[in-house]
């Protein structure tokens, strides 16, 4: 038996798309397909253009610029979202970054200034936005964001941004204990290696990428359409009853040492 999702009477607000290559997007067209209504924020005028082209055709969207970090412009994302929709049912954060010295130095020499940047917008944005959401939030309603293995084992220079994914996972399962008692779901998914404008940032990261491939159980990458595929179970109805809970799509890659003829 086959299973429709069906979000034709669902709000999305996905935040952090940077262009088509970003997870968020692949989240966000899973939603789109299944007839949610959905609003995007990005970081920096810069990325307009390009949002506008990925959104056109696809009705009932909307865009806004906003800096995570800043609170009035936080603020002003949320209120239009109140505007456009009224309430919401789905949370979408897509939203990480590092300054690249922390990323190609030692973990070692982090600076304070690097390592409060990083879990800052890595992380807190994730408490931010949930409880600027809060209000508009529907009982039943269900948070994404996206972490990385990372936050669990030594990954060479991903260094502090392994710190704050981490944190995202802490802040995950404490969210979802408040938002418990109105049954709002809170949940991050692992991908993992994936050819995103984020991972750019990482030295090394194409040698990562095809270690990756070899030594995942399935012998390749999982792709961001399954990520997306995941994040659609969450967001639904489908993911009812599973909160707080970090979910893997890696191809099996976190639970591999190496497999066999790798040695």
């Amino acid at each position: 038996m086959s299973v429709t999702v069906d979000l034709s009477s669902k709000t999305a607000l996905v935040m952090g798309v940077a262009n088509a290559r970003s997870l968020g997007w692949a989240i966000a067209e899973q939603l789109l397909a299944a007839g949610c209504r959905v609003g995007f924020s990005y970081q920096g005028e810069r990325l307009k253009p390009e949002l506008e082209k990925l959104t056109a055709g696809h009705g009932g969207t909307w865009i806004q610029q906003a800096d995570a970090t800043n609170e009035e412009e936080m603020a002003a994302l949320f209120a239009r979202a109140k505007e456009e929709f009224g309430t919401l049912d789905i949370l979408v954060h897509s939203i990480a970054f590092a300054p690249r010295g922390a990323m190609e130095n030692r973990f070692l020499d982090t600076s304070a200034e690097d390592w409060n940047t990083a879990l800052s917008v890595s992380a807190y944005t994730l408490v931010s936005a949930a409880r600027h959401a809060e209000p508009l939030l529907r009982d039943g309603a269900s948070i994404v964001s996206l972490t990385y293995h990372a936050s669990q084992q030594v990954v060479p220079k991903y260094n502090v941004m392994g710190v704050a994914k981490a944190a995202l996972e802490a802040a995950t399962r404490y969210l979802a204990a408040d938002f418990g008692p109105r049954e709002i779901r809170v949940n991050t998914i692992s991908a993992g290696p994936m050819r995103t404008i984020a991972a750019r940032s990482i030295p090394g990261f194409s040698g990562l990428y095809d270690k990756g491939a070899r030594n995942a159980a399935f012998g390749r990458n999982a792709t961001s359409e399954e990520v997306g595929k995941l994040a659609l179970f969450l967001l639904s109805d489908l993911g009812t009853g599973v909160t707080g809970q970090t979910m893997y799509v890696d191809a099996g890659l976190s639970i591999m040492t190496v497999r066999e003829g790798q040695e």
